[in-house]
């Protein structure tokens, strides 16, 4: 099998002639840029800055002699703008305050802040209020929430939906381009085109806007879930309504040559619990779910990708309802999430892509052998008759060892016999 087939056979919970690997395929599959670049040293690679992705996170580019070396079998279609609003184009070196030199968009515009820290600008507008702060000793950007008190009298939700608009002809241009660019690789394609999401938290601060209006601190979000939920469900309904008429105009940019679409980053589970019940979920966002994955459904070929961490096995009944394919990152570690009872009930309905190594423990503060341990018995598990795509559980964070991200891959090619 060629890549794209041994991830589409997985996806259709078939056995492939190996277990498929997706590193750097979305935002939150990838590496931290410090650990790629560990990798390329380790490796002996030729000596080059790495591409920094997304600066929101930090991820650095997995590019063809790493995807090669590992047996990657994904090929991401990159968004057209970061999560701070702008393109990754015209590279400019940057020396990171680890001291690593890498390649930024000319758009990466920073500047310190009094008590050291890295501050940066949506668009790569400096004259707007900075929307990203990276502290002294941290390794990525939090969002710096930039909301005004809010009226309930005032509020209109409009202004929570600044964002979502109606793809213009460039972008679909874009996106046909791109399409094309990826599935050149034989690779499995993964891509989306934003709008999709209902509330993620990342998303609801909108770093890559100016001047965000609206409801947009992560707290006051929450309580609007509860206390303001018709106020919600109108933004909700409106963002479903662009988004149609989006997937109609993006579908017809890509075709089916996209194998994957990133629905959802929408996090539900806490390492013990849940930020909202199933009943919350069902009334306030299943309705809005089923919506997309019902068009993508009836319309393309694509498999819906649900990313939310955390404790959400009682909720994947209802997003297999809601229309999910595919559940990621598949946090075993969390309450509930035990490999064994998700694959044994689950397997034959969803798609566990991650799961593979435990990014809070194992993979970071293991040794290699624990790391070979986890892997084999993470394979051995959720590998059988397909409805696996191996990926560790989040992106692979910086100071991770890089002895113990080779023996991830050493160990996931021992499984594979290869």
């Amino acid at each position: 099998m060629n890549s794209r087939e041994r991830v589409k056979t997985a996806l259709n919970h078939k056995s492939p002639d190996r277990v498929p690997v997706d590193f750097g395929g979305t935002g939150v599959t990838g590496m931290h840029v410090s650990c790629v670049a560990g990798l390329r040293d380790y490796y002996e690679l030729e000596k080059k800055p790495v591409k920094v992705i997304e600066p929101y996170q930090m991820l650095g580019e997995i590019d063809s002699e790493l995807i090669e070396l590992f047996g990657i079998d994904t090929e991401p279609m990159n968004s057209r703008s970061t999560m701070f609003g702008f393109r990754n184009e015209n590279w400019k070196q940057f020396r990171l305050p680890w001291g690593q030199e890498v390649l930024v968009s000319e758009e990466f515009n920073v500047t310190r802040d009094s008590d050291g820290s890295l501050v940066i600008y949506p668009e790569g507008d400096v004259t707007a209020p900075a929307s990203g702060r990276m502290p002294v000793g941290s390794y990525f950007f939090d969002t710096i929430v930039r909301q005004e008190s809010v009226d309930d009298e005032k509020l209109n939700p409009e202004d929570n939906l600044e964002e979502f608009k109606l793809l213009s002809q460039n972008d679909l241009e874009y996106y046909a381009a791109e399409n094309k660019r990826a599935a050149k690789t034989g690779r499995a394609v993964v891509g989306g085109m934003g709008g999709t999401s209902f509330g993620d938290i990342a998303m609801v601060p909108a770093p890559f806007l100016k001047h965000p209006k609206g409801i947009r601190d992560i707290e006051e979000w929450y309580v609007s879930t509860a206390i303001r939920r018709e106020y919600i469900h109108q933004i909700f309904s409106r963002q479903s309504e662009i988004t149609l008429q989006n997937l109609e105009k993006f579908y017809t940019a890509v075709g089916d040559t996209l194998d994957v679409f990133f629905v959802c980053g929408t996090d539900f589970g806490t390492q013990t619990s849940s930020f909202c019940s199933v009943e919350t979920y069902l009334e306030l966002y299943a309705p809005y779910y089923k919506i997309i994955n019902g068009w993508i459904h009836k319309n393309t070929n694509w498999k819906t990708f649900k990313h939310s961490c955390g404790a959400v096995e009682k909720f994947l009944p209802h997003f297999i309802e809601s229309g999910f394919d595919v559940l990621n990152p598949v946090q075993c570690s969390a309450a509930g999430m035990s490999p064994q009872h998700l694959k044994e009930n689950y397997g034959e309905s969803i798609v566990f892509w991650g799961g593979g190594i435990d990014t809070q423990k194992t993979l970071p503060f293991g040794k290699p052998d624990d790391v070979r341990c986890e892997v084999l018995q993470r394979c051995e598990i959720f590998a059988p008759n397909g409805g696996f795509i191996f990926n560790a559980i989040h992106n692979i964070q910086a100071k991770t060892p890089v002895e113990n991200i080779v023996a991830m891959f050493d160990a996931l090619k021992e499984f594979n016999g290869s």
